[in-house]
């Protein structure tokens, strides 16, 4: 069941929402640092963390799907959101450098068909991020924010589905060890929890962020097919003979 787009929006706007906010962009921006000239699609609700590029890549796309919403984005100037259907992605082959996946894998239906719709549609070379819900974290138990509705996944869970799609992972990284509670006192200790959290062992962030990359299946050369060939047998078909007494219709001139 996908999350409506109003409550999403809502959390964002929320004090806990902008917290949760800057310590994944924290993240993000170790591994994405700077998309200068790229095209960027992200699909679900990933304007929070794709606000941070507008300015420096060349273009930025929200594709929100049916079942969730849409909003208009950004607030200002020309809209640059549309209302999609996530299994059939509007856009050509190859037609962005980088997607980000937020607020939407856990919800799919089918997340195979998904991220082989997103490797349609990435460039030769390009990413792709997902930003999904820790199956391990405090955050996928608790239900007053997006992260805990929808589908959480492991790290192993991940890694199936991204090599089932032909992704190979390239980097990790966890975000929201801070428990999703709104005290204020809590939320003020936020930075020195999210540190203390980077300092233990993994797997127990709120949030898994994952940057993963398109494989390319490399067709055969066709002298290692020729060679392949060579240790077949012949296999040319020769005719055989019918016997009279297994002549058909058509043969014994009968007919119905």
């Amino acid at each position: 069941m996908w999350t409506d787009i109003t409550d999403i929006r809502n959390f964002y706007s929320s004090a806990l929402g902008r917290v949760a906010r800057r310590l994944i962009l924290r993240r993000l921006m170790e591994v994405w640092p700077d998309l200068k000239g790229d095209k960027i699609a992200g699909i679900g609700y990933a304007t929070p963390y794709m606000q941070l590029y507008r300015e420096n890549a060349e273009r930025c796309l929200a594709m929100m799907p049916a079942r969730q919403g849409v909003v208009n984005w950004p607030s200002e100037g020309l809209s640059s959101s549309a209302l999609i259907d996530e299994d059939v992605l509007p856009l050509t082959d190859g037609a962005v450098e980088r997607v980000m996946l937020a607020h939407c894998l856990e919800h799919a239906d089918d997340p195979g068909h998904l991220l082989h719709e997103t490797s349609r549609i990435l460039a030769p070379g390009g990413r792709l991020m997902m930003i999904v819900p820790n199956r391990r974290g405090v955050w996928a138990r608790i239900d007053n924010s997006p992260f805990g509705h929808g589908r959480p996944f492991s790290r192993g869970q991940l890694t199936r589905l991204m090599r089932e799609c032909h992704f190979s992972p390239s980097e990790w990284r966890e975000a929201l060890y801070v428990p999703p509670i709104t005290r204020y006192g809590i939320l003020r200790m936020a930075t020195a929890m999210e540190a203390l959290g980077h300092a233990m062992p993994p797997f127990f962030g709120g949030v898994l962020i994952v940057e993963a990359v398109k494989e390319y299946r490399v067709p055969r050369p066709a002298h290692a097919l020729e060679r392949v060939r060579r240790r077949l047998p012949d296999l040319n078909p020769a005719p055989v003979p019918v016997p009279a007494n297994r002549a058909g219709p058509e043969d014994s001139g009968s007919s119905f």
